[in-house]
């Protein structure tokens, strides 16, 4: 296989679940919450090795860097809206969902914009924690009352996970819009300005 398309192919293999993941979470058996893990965690595991593969290898095209965002946001997107659609994301619990789901629009919006001024928005530690905890706690609710079989309690602790990630998910959007108000305001300021004692990281490439 030519390694130089190795990583797109894993986007696009990233993008095929979702529909697929969507279909098995319609499924109401135990059965099926444990393939819709399977699915999930697959794509999980492709958004890292798609990025370290294009890095280790310096690969990186202009059609990945245009399809890992969607491809991420997509997998995210449609999970917690099959988590809410299907009951599992209910009550009070559905507005630590749509802050996600808000953020994920607001900075997909701010870095459009600024892509268009030649200006990029890059990606803290925090975030890439936030992206962690995120997709980890989205597999607990998926697994939903099938995982206490293996793990007692797993919809509490994914739902436990949600909240935390939300939690982040509004300290790193109020970092992003700051520093992005930066950019736009100062021009001539660093590419690295500082963002409340976080430590930007390298690769700006990665989208959380």
């Amino acid at each position: 296989m030519d390694m130089k398309n190795l990583p797109n192919l894993l986007t696009a293999f990233r993008i095929g679940i979702v529909p697929l993941l969507v279909l098995v979470m319609f499924i109401p058996a135990d059965a099926a919450r444990w393939v819709a893990v399977i699915l999930f965690t697959l794509a999980a595991i492709t958004d890292f090795f798609d990025g370290y593969l294009a890095r280790k290898h310096n690969v990186q095209s202009d059609l990945g860097t245009l399809l890992d965002p969607i491809a991420d946001k997509f997998l995210v997107l449609a999970s917690l809206l099959m988590l809410i659609a299907i009951g599992t994301l209910s009550g009070f619990n559905v507005v630590a969902a749509i802050i996600i789901l808000g953020r994920e629009i607001l900075v997909s919006g701010l870095r459009e914009f600024l892509a268009g001024l030649s200006v990029k928005l890059p990606v803290t530690r925090l975030a890439k924690w936030k992206t962690t905890i995120q997709m980890v706690a989205i597999g607990f609710l998926i697994a939903g009352p099938a995982g206490t079989i293996l793990i007692p309690g797993s919809p509490l602790i994914g739902t436990i996970g949600l909240w935390a990630a939300a939690i982040i998910t509004v300290i790193t959007g109020y970092q992003y819009v700051a520093l992005g108000i930066l950019k736009m305001t100062a021009p001539g300021a660093p590419a690295e300005a500082p963002m409340v004692s976080e430590v930007v990281a390298t690769d700006a490439a990665d989208e959380s």
